[in-house]
């Protein structure tokens, strides 16, 4: 049985033509609806849909040469999935960039549980400093369940993926390359360590070399992917402070540890606190709070362990983004209190519901953007 949508074999064919990005899928999407309509129409078809005459003949010199079915058969012998942004695995946090990447691949497995994540970056040569906080904040944030994104390169980026594995958690690299191979090579056996307990990402197709222009994009689906991103160390120049300045774009939190004014290390990431782009943090604990992401284990095993019930739909149907009593909740919902407060407090141990004092309630940010996760039907 193949690990790959059959009508994925058609975006990955596109997916391979140099200037088709999420603008030109959309165009085609939108004019032909079916993506192996496209694949399968004349040029003359994508003039219709508005594709520039340099994608349309991208499109004539390439699509030949490109068979879909052999490109298939290539990612399921390197076990490589791929799922297009309409695929109920494409990780869903990505979505909601604006340059987000129509098509991507996954080696390994990315969980739900991983939608608890935050990405790690920093220099290449990190100090004694910067290697210690790394090791210590990604240890205590693996602990508390938290899965750590990273690129995979050299340094702050190797650290944090490997303390992570040390401590027992998941991790996520995202590439600037194919998934058939690891860049920096040196990194070979740590990618097969992640691939044990998380994934592989990339936004290109196996056989992609790491050029340098790739990187600044793979930053971009790093920051995507979570819910902030922490920078360790950073000099004047270097390319993590891309990655922190796409995550204030995509109204992700950005957290930087400051560090030594005479250190040349810590001057992307003092300046990065300076303007305000990011949030000065000493720890784990800060991080964790500024998320509200204290409790995250319990979370998670309230969420396996307890399924949602008749009474918590209920409920759930008489909360939303207003604070609600829970006398409002039991007249409303014709549930005793005795009932209403137990499940309420079920509720809230689950991340479904907080309380914000005086027995207020209102519904959890993630509950109300992903309802169909839950599998609740809330009005």
């Amino acid at each position: 049985m193949s690990i790959i949508n059959e009508n994925n074999k058609y975006w990955i064919g596109f997916n391979l033509i140099p200037g088709i990005g999420r603008v030109r899928f959309t165009q085609i999407e939108n004019y032909f609806g079916d993506i192996q309509k496209a694949w399968n129409a004349n040029l003359d078809e994508f003039k219709k849909a508005g594709l520039d005459d340099n994608t349309i003949n991208s499109i004539a010199k390439w699509r030949p040469k490109i068979s879909p079915d052999t490109e298939i058969e290539k990612l399921e012998k390197l076990s490589i999935k791929a799922f297009n942004y309409h695929d109920k695995d494409y990780p869903a946090r990505l979505k909601e960039i604006h340059d987000f990447p129509p098509l991507i691949y996954i080696r390994g497995e990315i969980l739900a549980a991983d939608e608890y994540c935050l990405a790690v970056v920093g220099t290449r040569n990190p100090s004694v400093y910067g290697r210690q906080l790394t090791d210590e904040i990604v240890s205590e944030l693996a602990h508390s369940k938290i899965t750590i994104v990273s690129g995979l390169a050299k340094g702050i980026d190797t650290i944090a993926h490997q303390s992570a594995l040390n401590a027992g958690g998941r991790t996520i690299a995202v590439m600037g390359g194919g998934l058939d191979s690891v860049y920096p090579a040196e990194n070979a056996n740590l990618a097969r360590n992640i691939l044990k307990n998380g994934a592989l990402v990339s936004e290109y197709a196996p056989g992609t070399k790491p050029k340098p222009e790739n990187f600044p994009r793979r930053n971009r689906i790093m920051s995507g992917l979570c819910l902030g991103v922490l920078v360790v160390e950073a000099g004047e120049t270097s390319g993590s402070l891309i990655t922190a300045h796409m995550a204030f774009e995509q109204d992700r939190e950005v957290f930087a540890i400051p560090g030594s004014v005479l250190s040349p290390a810590s001057i992307g990431t003092n300046k990065l606190i300076m303007e305000g782009t990011a949030r000065l943090v000493r720890n784990a604990a800060d991080i964790l709070q500024e998320l509200n992401l204290t409790a995250v284990a319990e979370q998670i095993e309230a969420k396996e362990v307890i399924p949602a019930s008749d009474t918590e739909a209920v409920i759930l149907k008489q909360l939303g983004a207003e604070p609600r009593h829970i006398d409002e909740i039991c007249r409303d919902s014709g549930l005793p209190v005795s009932v209403t407060s137990s499940t309420l407090a079920m509720m809230e141990l689950k991340g479904m519901v907080k309380q914000i004092g005086a027995m207020n309630y209102t519904l959890c940010r993630e509950i109300r953007e992903n309802k169909e996760l839950y599998k609740i039907e809330i009005n």
